[in-house]
């Protein structure tokens, strides 16, 4: 997922993508506690890409209040 791709969503789409990273990162969390995560970088690409959705809601917030 890039900037771009997330430009072209609505606030409302951001959100639930925001939810469902959040969701994936607690699993991901989870996954390490008990030692059955396979691929540690998967959690890092799950928060980077948490904080790239936050951005381009800031964005989106700061533009409309324009």
């Amino acid at each position: 997922m890039n900037a771009n791709e997330l430009r072209d969503k609505t606030p409302d789409q951001l959100r639930e993508e925001l939810s469902n990273l959040k969701k994936e990162s607690f699993n991901l969390r989870f996954q390490a506690a008990t030692g059955q995560l396979e691929n540690p970088a998967q959690i890092r690409a799950a928060r980077r890409n948490a904080a790239r959705v936050k951005t381009i809601l800031n964005e989106k917030a700061k533009s409309a209040a324009e």
